[in-house]
């Protein structure tokens, strides 16, 4: 993308850059939210970077399920009844 392509973006979409990398890996990298992802592919790194990027920017994440938390090694029930007191090194 020239300069001048980059400097015509009107904002309504956003704007990626794909650079592969000296160890066959690839970057990209969400110009306006400042942030990258990498990945084996182009397409990997550019659904890794929309993650990140819906994460950062609220609109990504979700409650994680029961099935969610078994797989973790958690107890939903017991999770979900927590006190709401965070643990003295999250304080």
């Amino acid at each position: 993308m020239s300069r001048a392509e980059a400097d015509d973006n009107d904002g309504d979409r956003p704007e990626i850059r794909l650079v592969e990398n000296p160890d066959g890996k690839w970057t990209a990298r969400h110009l306006q939210v400042e942030i990258s992802a990498e990945g084996e592919t182009p397409g990997i790194a550019l659904e890794n970077l929309m993650d990140v990027v819906d994460a950062v920017t609220g609109d990504g994440g979700h409650e994680p399920t029961d099935a969610e938390l078994r797989d973790l090694g958690v107890d939903p029930d017991k999770a979900r009844s927590q006190d709401g007191d965070l643990p003295d090194v999250l304080q």
